[in-house]
């Protein structure tokens, strides 16, 4: 049996200076592609930043370790553009030593995951009407982002990504997994293959970069994002609820605060199919806020009816093999 190791390059340690500016003061996270650190900026005294670092996969070839360089430059020099006061705001990027680099604004504060980790040790449940006031943030952030050219998708949108300041202000984070969606051919790019996180991503969004996400890739873990927040439960993963559609409670049931109406709306952020999900961030949020009508009930989708269709045209032929199984069961056991 082969076997291969993996040889990532270390963190870097306390009072290392990148490029002769960013001086860096402790290691804030650490993950399968880099870390994040807290550093000084040395050009502006008293500025704090956060530097993340990515590394590319070493077992990569030189060419796609370039591709991947440019795809970096091409989304960094995107997100520096970018200007929301949701938003961390990216100041620089540069290369140095095979490793990529982000400097953005440090965000202080608890993330919501530490929010309701705190909540579920004092056996709370998180306001509905506090969260849907940090949702109003997160909504304008992402419609911002969503109306840029090209648009911009977040992929990773989860409660551990979002930070609340200590003046009350969402900031919605970690852009390592920023994603372009091209206009031009419907293309995409995605900054260092980044894949979300399961229990917050859509189906559509497995098995790496296919080209097949678009905003209502974001609505979804928005929703489970929210569902989380307002249950104190994890939300169910896609692909259980894919095998089993009732693995996933609904919020009213779990949370008797939230009305049946909200309940619902988060579900339907939530749909299994990207075309039963609302279209845009815009949408989802008149229905939040702007008291529109939720959409009726859709029928199964087209990917779901020929199953159907199979099934019921070849009922009498699966019961006719579910019985010969059985059968040959009890003929075993006699």
């Amino acid at each position: 049996m082969l076997s291969f190791t993996i040889i990532m390059l270390s963190p870097h340690t306390e009072n290392t200076v990148l490029r002769e500016r960013y001086h860096i003061t402790d290691l804030v996270g650490h993950g399968g592609m880099g870390c994040v650190y807290r550093a000084e900026d040395l050009r502006l005294p008293g500025r704090v930043c956060a530097v993340k670092e990515i590394q590319p996969d070493p077992q990569s070839t030189a060419e796609a370790r370039q591709q991947l360089h440019n795809q970096f430059l091409q989304e960094a020099s995107i997100l520096a553009q970018l200007d929301h006061p949701n938003l961390p705001r990216v100041s620089d990027f540069f290369t140095d030593d095979q490793r990529e680099y982000l400097v953005m604004d440090y965000v202080p504060g608890s993330d919501l995951k530490q929010l309701i980790d705190e909540s579920i040790q004092q056996d709370q449940l998180l306001s509905p009407k506090m969260v849907m006031g940090w949702a109003e943030q997160i909504i304008d952030a992402l419609s911002y982002l969503h109306q840029q050219y090209p648009p911009v998708l977040h992929r990773d949108i989860k409660p551990a990504n979002i930070k609340l300041t200590p003046d009350n202000r969402i900031k919605l984070v970690d852009f390592g997994l920023v994603k372009l969606l091209l206009t031009d051919d419907l293309r995409t790019l995605t900054m260092m293959q980044g894949r979300g996180t399961a229990l917050y991503t859509p189906l559509e969004q497995y098995g790496g970069d296919g080209g097949h996400t678009d905003v209502r890739s974001d609505i979804y873990s928005f929703g489970a994002t929210l569902y989380h927040l307002l249950t104190n439960r994890a939300p169910s993963e896609a692909k259980a609820r894919f095998l089993n559609p009732r693995a996933m409670r609904p919020i009213h049931e779990l949370n008797p605060d939230v009305s049946p109406k909200l309940s619902n709306t988060v579900q339907w952020a939530m749909a299994m199919h990207p075309d039963d999900r609302p279209d845009s961030i815009a949408a989802l949020s008149d229905v939040f806020f702007a008291d529109a009508a939720l959409p009726p009930p859709e029928p199964p989708t087209s990917q779901q009816q020929p199953l159907l269709q199979a099934i019921m045209a070849n009922r009498f032929a699966l019961l006719f093999a579910i019985a010969l199984l059985l059968l040959a069961i009890l003929l075993t056991i006699l």
